[in-house]
């Protein structure tokens, strides 16, 4: 197909200086994203030989090495803290994923009164700034014995409000003709659940275990606070200790990140297809 045939959703042919704009407005979007993520790319992979600060820059290292990501194993315990942060996040995951469809599917296909007012109350969770209700989060795990502990980290953040409601507006689009044949034929509550709704939106289910885990795993506020012991310490305070002893060595803090956010980008890659079917199962319905 032509350049100058594109056509958009309606069927009109999209004008050249439009297609040239978008294209343009991609690239801007794509360097400002994708970028930083490159260039902490290029970083990690330089030798002490190379200077990283010449200008003009060099994205392309001289000598490529994996030194720097060896000298951050030797620097701090970084393949314990990933373990406690795979841990965490994990967990945060099925947690999230059980409860989510659990409350979603209460909140959209049952009958029972305060409903409207229980949706109502995962809204307003969402509105309150997690600093405002940390002291109290920190508070509860004390009093629990729970403060200084993986379980500690992840107990806040094991069933998120935002993800009940993604849940819920999935579970509100499914066609009500379905559970109802299924009623008919003596199917009970939880078979229906298990057997018909919850592998209709299978999608919304991957989005919210991505969500759940980059939450989890790009979490820095919470296990600062509520951990001491270095034995427990989660990835991301891990490595903000050796961006504090290294602040001048900006490759072991490139490499660092690398190790840290190649996760996610493995997670994405494998539920990619899952997320984007599920991007428009959960939209916001009315």
């Amino acid at each position: 197909m032509s350049i100058l045939s594109l056509t958009d959703a309606d069927g009109r042919r999209i004008p050249v200086w439009q297609l040239l704009l978008r294209c343009l407005l991609l690239l801007v979007v794509l360097a400002l994203t994708v970028g930083p993520f490159l260039w902490q790319l290029s970083t990690s992979l330089k030798g002490p030989g190379e200077d990283i600060f010449s200008s003009p820059p060099k994205f392309f290292p001289g000598h490529p090495t994996l030194d720097n990501y060896t000298r951050v194993a030797e620097t701090i315990p970084v393949w314990d803290y990933a373990l406690n942060s795979v841990k965490v996040a994990t967990a945060n995951v099925v947690t999230n994923c059980v409860g989510s469809a659990l409350a979603g599917y209460a909140l959209a296909r049952m009958r029972y009164r305060g409903r409207r007012a229980a949706t109502l109350a995962f809204i307003l969770a969402m509105l309150v700034p997690v600093e405002g209700i940390i002291i109290a989060q920190f508070t509860t795990m004390r009093e629990l014995g729970l403060n200084n502990t993986l379980i500690g980290v992840l107990l806040p953040g094991s069933v998120a409000a935002m993800n009940v409601l993604l849940m819920r507006n999935a579970f509100l689009n499914l066609p009500h003709e379905v559970e109802e044949a299924a009623f008919v034929d003596g199917a009970n509550v939880w078979q229906r659940f298990f057997w018909i709704a919850l592998p209709s939106v299978r999608g919304t289910l991957a989005v919210v275990a991505i969500f759940a885990f980059m939450g989890a795993w790009d979490d820095f506020l919470w296990p600062l606070i509520v951990l001491s012991d270095p034995a427990n310490f989660t990835l991301t305070i891990g490595l903000n200790y050796l961006h504090g002893t290294f602040a001048n060595d900006e490759r072991l803090v490139a490499a660092g990140t690398i190790i840290a956010v190649l996760p996610l980008i493995v997670l994405f890659a494998c539920l990619q297809r899952f997320f984007f079917r599920g991007v428009g199962e959960g939209a916001v319905k009315g």
